[in-house]
């Protein structure tokens, strides 16, 4: 089973959509059960018939084999220290990508551990921590009829959880994993979300990273 800690926003939605309609079932978590509940009605709109239920973090926590944290960066640092326990030894996916707006266009905000995902290692130290999935348009993944074509670059030092989470990855039609390396190499994965966003403001597209020659 699939957790999405701070599930209710537009990026875990939409994760969370794809991989329910791959066959995963799914738990969305929030600090609300009612936005909880608020968000499977959503994507049962969106999709019918989706293994997809809702519940507070903490409960997610617990359940999940495969966490996915989606929570603001504002909310980052909290998140995981409350929910470490929880977090032990479970492959944690950390999609967060701490950025800023100024004007409209996207800038990157430094992480004192050098990305949000070293944070989550260093705040959840058992947890086993991949990053990835920063690249992606939300507004893409909730619309199912939406075709993908994407590269998805994952970093991780726990080489089995990063071939797992590669596997999920595959499940959803259109997108290709790509092995980044280490988890230090989120500090660049992260950052750059703000290029891909403006540019996508600039040209008024959804533009998403492949890479060539792969």
């Amino acid at each position: 089973m699939l957790g999405f800690i701070g599930g209710t926003g537009p990026e875990g939605r939409g994760l969370a959509l794809r991989l329910a309609m791959a066959g995963e079932a799914v738990l969305l978590g929030s600090r609300s059960e009612e936005r909880a509940r608020q968000a499977v009605e959503d994507l049962l709109a969106r999709a019918p018939g989706l293994k997809v239920e809702g519940g507070l973090n903490e409960e997610v926590a617990r359940r999940a084999e495969v966490l996915f944290l989606c929570v603001p960066y504002a909310g980052h640092a909290d998140t995981l220290r409350a929910l470490a326990d929880a977090l032990a030894g479970k492959v944690v996916v950390d999609v967060v990508a701490p950025l800023a707006f100024e004007k409209g266009w996207a800038y990157a905000l430094p992480v004192p551990e050098g990305s949000a995902g070293e944070q989550a290692q260093a705040l959840a130290p058992s947890a086993r921590v991949v990053a990835g999935f920063h690249h992606l348009s939300a507004h893409d993944l909730l619309d199912p009829s939406h075709p993908l074509e994407a590269d998805v670059l994952l970093c991780g030092d726990d080489a089995e959880a990063k071939a797992q989470v590669m596997a999920l990855t595959e499940r959803i039609p259109g997108l290709r994993p790509v092995d980044a390396g280490p988890l230090r190499m989120a500090r660049y994965l992260e950052p750059f979300t703000a290029v891909i966003l403006n540019v996508n403001r600039r040209y008024r597209v959804r533009a998403s990273l492949r890479l060539a020659g792969l």
